[in-house]
């Protein structure tokens, strides 16, 4: 197992409330040994005026579930900070929820980097990530 603190999704959700991820409706909703997952629904305040998923919601929840498991990974005197984000939008979608899953690559004191993709409800895959996090004293 990664994480030096054991997630647990009510308090992840708990954390994010009153900011951007609560407004978009981004919510943590699973996670296993070495992985953890967020949701959000395409909906009027996730989507751009075409009516597709937005690709910066689409960012915006990559960014928050690797740097939600980052956070879980950093000694309780430290937190993650976003340094590169990069993100590759394959297929559009038009509705229901999208499915972010985050996986560490590679994690010193200083430095994390996260994996993340994206899918539709059909498990398609719509978008595939990558965070770079700097790790920061509290």
């Amino acid at each position: 197992m990664i994480w030096k603190t054991t997630p647990n999704i009510q308090e992840l959700n708990a954390l994010c409330q009153n900011c951007a991820v609560s407004h978009l409706g981004i919510e943590f909703t699973d996670y296993g040994t070495d992985w953890l997952a967020a949701t959000l629904e395409v909906n009027e305040r996730t989507t751009q005026p075409f009516g597709l998923l937005h690709g910066g919601v689409s960012a915006a929840l990559a960014e928050t579930v690797a740097s939600a498991a980052a956070l879980l990974c950093c000694k309780k005197d430290q937190i993650p900070v976003g340094k590169e984000l990069t993100i590759q939008h394959l297929k559009p979608v038009k509705q229901g929820k999208v499915t972010a899953k985050t996986q560490l690559v590679a994690a010193d004191n200083v430095e994390h980097i996260w994996d993340i993709t994206l899918y539709n409800e059909r498990q398609d895959i719509c978008a595939i990530s990558q965070l770079v996090l700097k790790v920061i004293g509290k």
